[in-house]
C-alpha cells in the first residue's frame, strides 16, 4: 500500500507535499536520460528537504507489517527460486526482501541508485547490492535466473520503461522470468495526487492495467506473460483471457462507479513474463 493512502496530515501540509512533488515530477518529466542520471541522485533528497513530513520519513512500519510484505513477495518468487538459483531485485530498499529470499536461493542481487540498508554487514553473504546510475549495470549477460520488481516500475520516466525490461531480459537466463508488482490504475493514483484528482501529477509517472504492462513486457521481447491472483501464479491461458475480458469490461465503466470496487479487485497488476 502506498504510504499516501494512509496520510493522516492536515489538508495544507498534504497539498503542500502535492505541489513540491508535483514541481519535482514536472522537471523529471521534462528531462532527458543524461540529464535523468543526475536527478534521480538528488529529487527524493530535495522533496523530502521541503517536506519533513513526508510519510515515507515520519510512518514507522512494524516488525509485522515488514514480516507481511517479505512473506508477500517471497510467495510470488518461491515457486521460482531453488539452491542454484540467482534472483535480482530491482530497487530493493532496506534489503529485507534480499536478505529473507537469501535462504532460498544461490544468489540475491539487488540493482539499485543507492544502497539504502541501514547495516549491509549484516545480511547474508550471498546478497550484495550494485549501484547503478538507473541504466548502466555492470553485471554480466544471462547471470539471473528470476528478476523482482516491488512497487517500482510506476516510478520509471517513461522513455525509460522499455530500456528498463531490456535490462531485465538481458540479465535473465533463456527460460528467466521477471516477477513484476506495481499498482494498478483503475484503483489510482496511489501517489499523493489521489487528493486532487484521478491524473498522476507527481512521482507515479504511470500506473498500469494488466494487459497494458504485458504489451510492453512483449514489446521488450519477453514471450509468454501470466498473472498472479490471490499471490497464485495463474499459467492456464483460459483464466488469462478471462481476466483480460474482466479488465476490459470493468475499464469501460465510469470512473466514479469503477474506482470503489478496484480498490478490492484491481488493487495491483502481479505478472510474470518469461524469456
Amino acid at each position: 500500500m502506498s504510504d499516501d493512502l494512509l496520510d493522516s496530515r492536515s489538508p495544507d501540509r498534504i497539498r503542500h507535499h502535492y505541489e513540491v512533488e508535483r514541481e519535482l515530477a514536472a522537471r523529471l518529466r521534462a528531462s532527458n536520460r543524461e540529464e535523468r542520471t543526475v536527478l534521480f541522485q538528488t529529487l527524493y533528497d530535495e522533496l523530502f528537504r521541503r517536506v519533513p513530513d513526508h510519510p515515507r520519513l515520519t510512518r514507522r512500519e512494524s516488525p509485522e507489517e515488514l514480516r507481511r510484505k517479505v512473506t508477500a513477495a517471497l510467495r510470488l518468487l518461491k515457486p521460482h527460486l531453488g539452491p542454484e538459483k540467482t534472483l535480482v531485485e530491482f530497487a530493493p530498499g532496506d534489503g529485507a526482501l534480499a536478505d529473507a529470499a537469501a535462504a532460498l536461493c544461490h544468489r540475491v542481487i539487488g540493482i539499485d541508485i543507492s544502497d539504502q540498508r541501514a547495516n549491509p554487514a549484516q545480511s547474508p553473504a550471498n546478497v550484495e547490492v550494485i549501484v547503478y546510475d538507473g541504466y548502466h549495470c555492470p553485471l554480466p549477460d544471462a547471470c539471473a535466473d528470476v528478476a523482482f520488481s516491488c512497487m517500482f516500475l510506476e516510478h520509471l520516466h517513461p522513455d525509460d520503461i522499455q530500456p528498463h525490461f531490456e535490462l531485465a531480459l538481458r540479465l535473465l537466463k533463456p527460460g528467466g522470468v521477471y516477477v513484476a508488482w506495481t499498482p494498478h490504475r483503475f484503483s489510482g493514483p496511489h501517489d499523493v495526487s489521489r487528493h486532487f484528482g484521478d491524473s498522476l501529477d507527481c512521482f507515479h509517472f504511470q500506473e498500469w492495467t494488466v494487459a497494458g504492462l504485458k504489451r510492453e513486457m512483449r514489446k521488450a521481447g519477453f514471450g509468454r506473460v501470466w498473472i498472479y491472483r490471490g499471490g497464485r501464479l495463474w499459467k492456464n491461458p483460459v483464466i488469462n483471457a478471462l481476466e483480460g475480458l474482466a479488465e476490459r469490461l470493468w475499464g469501460s465503466m465510469p470512473p466514479f462507479l469503477r474506482k470503489p470496487v478496484s480498490a478490492r479487485l484491481f488493487r495491483a497488476v502481479v505478472l510474470a513474463a518469461e524469456k
